[in-house]
């Protein structure tokens, strides 16, 4: 495969939007102090934004409850707690206005091991009135300028009936309806959207419900993973991800952006799956499917393409204790840089403007991109494909067009032997429970290392240099130029 780069040819400044925003486990956990430890690091390493996760109006939040009167009374004191965090380490909330807390229910049925309850309202007035006074007191709080950057997200996938809402989709509108007037009502400035549905679903009928009805709505949120079509046809998780089509993701984003229009479009949660237990997420197949798609939609007007999560302290099934035991994170329980953190890294070196690519003899695995910043050219390179299917090394001829020389190339690796502490782990003998000097050794084995590439003038202004790729790998290469 050869690649050729034109830095003077400028093709645009390069969007960002898989930094805006990054998702967690539910918000109790954010009362935690390992959570903030390590959202803190993910903000100041990563850059990400805005946080966003489930159950802000949970019972284990203690925001609702009756008198014995029957009558409604409100605390904030742990939401105040979260918020006041996040602002202080430089990020905002996106807050998802679920789930139904038990003196507003209209049932019982509740989703995950902390039993967020997801039942519709017994009274939509009644929850209206909470979602009123959460607003009314985070404005006075924080001030309507600062509010009115936040965004206000009404539930999680309410299309998935009886997982995440056990109501029908008219009933869900009612919930919005309500949400967002009570939300306005606070102040007409402040965003608010929805459906945050998953499989990119319900966004023309959300945007028509709110049109006829002179409903507010100013952003569609919407969730993917590559497996959501596949997985009601295959009877486990590996299956459904090696059924998934290589860059659907992208053709999805495509239709929703089409559908959303034109209000701006939000995705609120994606991964390689949606699974709390899937060990790819823990391996650097991961990573190069996270490159691998930011590439493929990287040009896409989106608001925000919001990972799913940025840590492994999650508790919808439990908090396991496993160092690595599949969970959705960046960062393992203990803080240890996954593959997939280490991508979001080599992604975020994509300052300044992209560049014009060539690309001859090009494999089917193999995706690149590049971009300038002054003087620095950096090129991003993925070879993913889903599971069970064919994928090799792959051997890389690179030539960087309208420069005499360079200053210094390096590249930075993560694959089977780079930048892979689960495969140390592995070979520790895979203990349930660490050590400080185990830590300390994982985190170091997670790390990438700068791997000097010789280079060579092959022409006027032209210089050539060779590298390989491994399957399921990233590479992101660094280049100082005149």
């Amino acid at each position: 495969m050869k690649i050729n780069i034109y830095p003077e040819i400028k093709l645009g400044k390069i969007n960002k939007f898989w930094t805006k925003c990054v998702g967690s486990c539910h918000a109790a956990t954010a009362l935690r102090e390992d959570w903030r430890k390590q959202l803190k690091k993910c903000r100041q390493e990563l850059g990400f934004k805005y946080v966003r996760f489930h159950g802000w109006l949970n019972d284990d939040m203690s925001v609702c409850f009756r008198n014995d009167e029957g009558k409604l009374w409100f605390s904030f004191f742990n939401i105040d707690s979260i918020i006041d965090f996040l602002l202080d380490i430089g990020m905002k909330p996106f807050i998802e206005l679920s789930f139904m807390p038990e003196a507003l229910a209209s049932g019982t049925k509740t989703v995950f091991h902390y039993k967020g309850n997801i039942t519709p309202p017994k009274s939509y007035e009644e929850w209206g009135q909470l979602v009123e006074e959460l607003t009314r007191h985070l404005v006075k709080r924080y001030g309507k300028n600062e509010v009115r950057e936040w965004f206000f997200e009404v539930w999680n996938e309410p299309n998935l009936k009886d997982f995440f809402w056990a109501g029908t989709m008219e009933e869900y509108f009612e919930l919005y309806k309500h949400a967002a007037f009570a939300i306005k009502k606070v102040d007409s400035e402040l965003k608010v959207g929805g459906p945050a549905s998953a499989v990119d679903a319900w966004i023309l009928e959300l945007k028509e419900y709110c049109q006829r009805n002179g409903v507010p709505i100013d952003f569609i949120s919407t969730h993917q993973y590559p497996t959501d079509l596949a997985f009601s046809t295959s009877s486990n998780m590996e299956e459904a991800m090696a059924k998934a089509k290589r860059g659907e993701l992208a053709k999805r984003v495509k239709k929703a952006l089409s559908e959303a229009e034109p209000l701006p479009l939000y995705y609120t949660e994606w991964n390689n799956s949606p699974s709390p237990r899937d060990p790819y997420h823990d391996i650097p197949y991961d990573a190069a499917f996270i490159v691998k798609t930011i590439i493929d939609i990287i040009d896409l007007p989106l608001g925000c393409y919001s990972y799913w999560t940025f840590t492994d302290i999650f508790e919808e099934c439990g908090l396991s204790s496993l160092p690595f035991h599949g969970g959705f994170g960046l960062l393992n329980i203990h803080g240890i840089p996954k593959p997939s953190y280490r991508a979001f890294q080599i992604l975020n070196k994509l300052d300044g403007e992209k560049v014009e690519l060539k690309v001859e003899e090009r494999s089917p695995t193999v995706d690149c991109i590049a971009a300038v910043n002054g003087n620095e050219l950096v090129l991003v390179i993925s070879n993913h494909n889903v599971p069970l299917s064919p994928i090799n090394n792959e051997k890389i001829t690179v030539t960087i067009n309208g420069i005499r020389e360079c200053k210094e190339i390096y590249a930075e690796r993560i694959d089977e032997y780079n930048a892979n502490p689960k495969r140390k782990w592995v070979e520790m003998g895979s203990p349930e429970y660490l050590n400080n000097e185990q830590i300390e050794e994982l985190i170091k084995s997670s790390k990438t290392k700068k791997e000097e590439i010789l280079w060579r003038v092959t022409g006027e202004n032209q210089v050539t240099f060779e590298i390989n790729i491994l399957p399921h790998s990233v590479i992101g290469v660094s280049i100082k130029i005149e």
